[in-house]
Formats: structure tokens, sequence, C-alpha cells
């Protein structure tokens, strides 16, 4: 009965896990329930109120260019109703509106003039022609400039456009870009930006946390076609803005797709070499063999607990319910903590979410004790148990985080992306794919136009290919 309730919420239930009257992360209700229904003083209810904000708009930016356009009454109209002496402007009401215009398409030709010496084409000696030298292109002998190859990137990667949908759009500017020309730019783009790629990687293993991830991808030329695309990301996935804490851009936002075949252990080893600082991960064992020290997953934990509440019976509590609401405690605990230092988040867990972690552990070795290891509530104890030494290894240090949703976050983009284009057809592509999904979404992190930023990558790179460190995300002059 369990896995059929299971499985018909699955199938016909509310996908999400936060509830639809959120204000903060798991910021609901709570509901406590006895588990022997004797001990009075284990019950626990906690009702959270509060008040329903009025939406407002947002000003439109103001660097947009602007128009003006005025309406006044005629002439004849500025005369009082009442006594007709004349009216005096005494205020005016203004409002925005947005138009948007359409992309424009133009043709940059680039002419050489070719100069000869005619001394020497009279004694028929051999002529030199001299001719400015080819501005640098980021494919050479092709029409794409840095603007068109950006354009074609952004909406593949970023919005999820596959390329023969922008073929269409081509077309109706006349213009005829096929699908295939399309995907070995997209190649030789990454090829370009590749040694910047690496450079990423290497910065990116220099800091002190890292979260990681992996999703399949189907590749039709390889002979094994299920391999799949990790994610390793480092820093926050917001933008930095002046609420940030003093240390919160310490750590390098940094977002590093790598596509691998398999989903062994030798490609976290490989992709990290010799990292020794923290690995924040999903209960995946591929992942114990590495160096780092791991740091678990808690929104894991709880996402089991949250399948066995909706294996209960409909308008039943029990168990499930109870540690839900704990592990609830602790994620208003990390919303209040949010805009604090490192130091001040290690010391804040300490006083309060280690002795929650305390008493959540107690009753977790007391549950296994009385619940079948089968059951749906069963398999979430035991997971939570064997996983505990490292979900309480976020009290260690205040730069983790309580869960590894900084990597689902930065993995979903793709998984999005997945749906429309659906499958790579080589290696080459797959690769090329995650160099450029890693350029998107790390300009993203550090709050930076996508389009704009591969836009001044592919026009610079050609001419400083050994400038990679002025080249950075975070020292871009935007």
């Amino acid at each position: 009965m369990e896995e059929f309730r299971l499985a018909q919420h699955q199938r016909f239930g509310r996908s999400s896990e936060a509830h639809p009257n959120q204000g903060d992360l798991f910021n609901e209700a709570e509901v406590l329930v006895d588990e022997d229904r004797q001990d009075e003083d284990d019950t626990n209810t906690e009702t959270i109120t509060y008040q329903r904000k009025k939406p407002k708009r947002k000003p439109l930016p103001k660097d947009l260019p602007r128009e003006t356009i005025r309406h006044d009454l005629a002439d004849d109209e500025k005369v009082c109703d009442c006594c007709g002496g004349g009216l005096h402007c005494m205020g005016e009401d203004k409002s925005e509106k947005l138009e948007f215009i359409p992309a424009q398409v133009k043709v940059i030709e680039h002419i050489r003039p070719k100069y000869s010496c005619r001394q020497c084409e009279q004694d028929n000696t051999q002529v030199k022609i001299k001719v400015a030298p080819v501005p640098s292109s980021p494919i050479p002998k092709s029409i794409a400039t840095p603007s068109l190859l950006a354009q074609i990137i952004t909406a593949k990667y970023q919005y999820a456009l596959p390329l023969y949908r922008q073929e269409s759009l081509f077309k109706q500017y006349g213009i005829d870009i096929n699908r295939k020309t399309m995907s070995s730019w997209m190649i030789r783009s990454a090829a370009l930006l590749k040694p910047l790629y690496e450079r990423l990687i290497e910065i990116q293993r220099q800091q002190p946390v890292i979260h990681a991830d992996e999703t399949p991808v189907k590749v039709i030329a390889e002979e094994k076609k299920q391999g799949y695309m990790w994610v390793y990301c480092t820093g926050s996935d917001s933008p930095p803005n002046n609420t940030s804490p003093p240390d919160h851009d310490a750590i390098r936002r940094l977002v590093i797709y790598d596509y691998q075949h398999s989903r062994a252990s030798t490609c976290p080893q490989n992709y990290l070499q010799d990292f020794k600082g923290y690995l924040q991960v999903d209960g995946y064992v591929g992942y114990e063999k590495l160096e780092a020290t791991l740091v678990g997953c808690m929104a894991h934990a709880r996402r089991k607990f949250m399948d066995a509440k909706k294996a209960q019976p409909k308008g039943k509590t029990g168990k499930a319910d109870k540690a839900v609401a704990d592990i609830q405690k602790l994620y208003r605990i990390e919303t209040e903590i949010k805009r604090k230092t490192a130091t001040e988040k290690h010391r804040i867990r300490q006083e309060k979410s280690r002795p929650l972690l305390d008493k959540l552990k107690i009753w977790l070795e007391k549950s296994v004790l009385q619940i079948p290891p089968k059951t749906v509530l069963g398999k979430a104890i035991g997971y939570t148990l064997r996983q505990w030494h490292k979900l309480i290894r976020y009290l260690d240090d205040g730069q983790l985080n309580i869960d590894n949703n900084r990597a689902e976050r930065a993995i979903k983009p793709f998984v999005i992306g997945r749906k429309n284009w659906m499958f790579s057809y080589t290696k080459n592509g797959a690769n090329a794919s995650a160099i450029l999904y890693s350029f998107i979404e790390t300009a993203k992190a550090n709050g930076i136009m996508p389009f704009d930023y591969l836009s001044w990558l592919l026009n610079e790179l050609p001419k400083k290919p050994e400038n990679l460190d002025g080249l950075l995300p975070w020292v871009w002059d935007r």
C-alpha cells in the first residue's frame, strides 16, 4: 500500500517539495506527532503566521533608452468649466510602457585595398603586392562574427532553443544558415574557449569548497550511448550585491560542466585530481574514493522522509511528519543566517543547529529499532543514519551549506535544455556543450549578461590568446 500511494502521488501529485505559500525555504507550519502516542512531552506543534505582501511592480531599468511622448490638452480645452478662467499647469502624471524592438541583422563588409609598385610592373620584375592583414576572427573564413556566435550559443545553451529552430528563425530574415553549419560553429567556438575553460578549472581546484552532481545525457555516435554530464560549482549562484557578507565573495563563483562517458568514480577523480578541500555531494558511493572531505546533503535526507510522508494513508500523520518538521527547523536557522559571515554562521550553528541534530540522531537511533527497514520510512531512516557523519559536517565550517542544492540548481539549465535538444550526436558535440554551458552559467553566477560576455570573449581571444587571466569573468570591465 505504501508503494501504491507513493506511485500514485508521483503520477498525479504536486512535484514541488516547497510549501505553496512559503515566504522562505521550508517556511511552513510544522506538525509534530508523538511517535509512541503516549509521551506528551515529545508532541510539539508550531504555527507560523505571516502577512501577505501586496504585489508591487518593479521599476524599469534607468539605463534603457527612453522616448518621451507628451499628451496635452488642446488650447481651447485649457479653460475652467465652472468660471471660464484660464487653467495653469499644476503638475503632471507619468506612466511607462515597454516597447520591444525586434533583433536587427546587418552585413559588415571588410575591404582591404591592394597596393603594388608601378615601376616594378614596368620593369617586368617580380611585383610584390601589399595588403592590410586579415582582421582577427573567432572562426576564420566564415561569415560568423562574435555577436552572431554569441547569439546562437546563448539561444541554445541559455534558452534551450535547438539549432533546427534557430535555422527557421534565420530564414525569416532571408538568411540561409543550416544547422550543420551552426553545429560546426559551436564546436569550433568551444575549441577557441577551451584554454580559458581549463584555466577556470585550475582556479576552481584552488577553492576550499566544491559542490558536485551528475546527470545522464545521450550521445548517439558513442558505442555506449549513455554518457554523463558532471557539474562542479563553487561560490554562490546568486550574483554579488551590496547586501552580501564581507567574506561572501571569498570563493570564486564558478560553474564547470564536464562530459564523461560513464558515472564511474574515476570521472571526479580525474577532474578534481589532488583536491583535498570540502566536496559537497549526494549519497552516491562513487565519491567515497576521493581524497576530498565529503559533506552530505540534508535535502536528500528530507526528500526521503517526504516520500515516506506521501506514502502514509491520506489524512494521517506519523513519524515521517516529525522528521520533516525537525529538518525544517534546521533550514529555518539557515534562512536566518543567510547574510552572516562564515564565522558567524559557524557560531550560530554550534549554538542552535547542533542541539537539534543531536536530538534528531537520538530519535533516529530509537526509530530504526521500531520501523521495518524495507518500508519507505525505514529506508529513509536507514539512509539518514548511514549518511549522518557527512550530513552534520556542515557544522564544522561556516563556508559549507546544509545541502547540495547549489549543484542541483546549476545542473537544472542543462536538464531543461536536454528536454528540447534531447541528445548530442558525437562525443565532440557533448564536450563542446560542456564548455559552452560552463561559460553561460559562470557568467550568470557573476551577474554578467552571457551574450555580452561571450561576444567580448570571442572578439578578444583571437587577439590575445595568452592573456587568459585578463579574460576572467570577475575581472571583465563590463
